[in-house]
């Protein structure tokens, strides 16, 4: 059984009370009293009750996390399964636990912040996907709860954020196919009210504008496999098909992958393909997948170190975390022909 506070009063020869004060670093007893009463704690291995600790300082000592993307999508992509696992094993550290809420509309994800705004269930949470006029920073104002946000958004935010340039990978995607003779490059991206998706459009888009080619290939899905491979299909049932396509992430970049094997193109011969998060199966792909290596594990801890530092009161600057770069693998190639 756990070691309790009467445990530790009685091998110690003094109140509970007594205990409390030393064991909580509050004046009450005398520093020889103090000394012996948590050597005696350590003797006995106790260790602090977090609900305890909670009911006594107010703090849930828990960060929330909702995230409003179809479950399913939690289970197939490898991004937050990573991402989540580095929250986990910053909190660990700090003795904090994670509370993680699934949103399947906006109306549910409103109503998850609340929640865990007025039963206290979280002392702050962390933003993802940010949005264009993302109206949780209001809310989040509103409800007086701390928050993270991956990146910054485009509106005033009075929060810290963790921030990458995704585009500098995109970029060197499009140039890196350019180089080997592409000059119908498509772009699989993701929603884009997301932030992050509209600026990989975008330097898609200015990459290849810089270079004198056409950016009308491209074609908005949700980061899921189906919407990988539907969007890929129609790609590859036009006219003036694309000889290259760069995804927004790895899930449907392979997807589209599978797809244009089957349909009995050959890749990269007949077309060449990027992903974007580096997860590991990547490598194993026949052929291995050419994409840009983002970290998500180091997105989380570093989302939740700044949070921590945040609820704690000190300074709790934006942080910028390295460019992903890109790892040229098998999937991309010199461009042979245009069907």
């Amino acid at each position: 059984m756990a070691v309790t506070i009467n445990d530790v009063a009685s091998a110690a020869g003094v109140s509970k009370g007594a205990v409390s004060y030393a064991l909580n670093g509050q004046p009450g007893v005398s520093e020889g009293t103090r000394a012996r009463i948590l050597q005696v704690a350590k003797e006995l291995g106790w260790k602090p009750s977090i609900r305890a600790k909670g009911l006594s300082s107010s703090k849930a000592y828990a960060l929330g996390l909702v995230v409003a993307r179809d479950a399913k999508l939690l289970s197939t992509d490898p991004f937050f399964p990573a991402f989540i696992a580095g929250i986990e094993t910053t909190l660990v550290e700090h003795q904090y636990t994670l509370v993680l809420s699934i949103a399947s509309g906006p109306e549910t994800e409103e109503q998850s912040y609340r929640k865990l705004a007025e039963d206290g269930r979280v002392d702050g949470v962390i933003l993802t996907d940010m949005r264009n006029d993302d109206s949780r920073i209001a809310l989040l104002g509103e409800l007086g709860l701390p928050a993270v946000t991956l990146n910054r958004p485009e509106a005033h935010s009075p929060f810290p954020a963790v921030c990458m340039d995704d585009t500098d990978g995109i970029t060197s995607a499009v140039e890196h196919l350019i180089s080997l003779g592409h000059s119908r490059i498509a772009h699989v991206g993701g929603p884009q009210n997301y932030i992050h998706s509209r600026s990989r459009r975008g330097a898609w888009s200015k990459t290849l504008e810089a270079a004198g080619l056409k950016d009308d290939l491209f074609i908005e899905a949700d980061f899921t496999a189906a919407s990988g491979a539907a969007a890929t299909d129609s790609l590859l049932s036009r006219q003036d098909r694309p000889t290259a396509i760069v995804y927004a992430n790895d899930l449907m970049a392979i997807a589209g992958q599978s797809l244009a094997q089957t349909r009995g193109f050959t890749v990269p011969a007949d077309l060449s393909i990027t992903g974007y998060d580096n997860t590991e199966i990547t490598q194993y792909l026949n052929p291995p997948l050419t994409t840009i290596a983002a970290d998500p594990l180091l997105w989380g801890q570093a989302a939740a170190e700044l949070l921590l530092k945040y609820l704690n009161g000190t300074p709790a600057e934006d942080i910028l975390l390295p460019a992903p770069r890109l790892l040229v693998r098998g999937s991309t190639g010199p461009v042979r022909s245009a069907a």
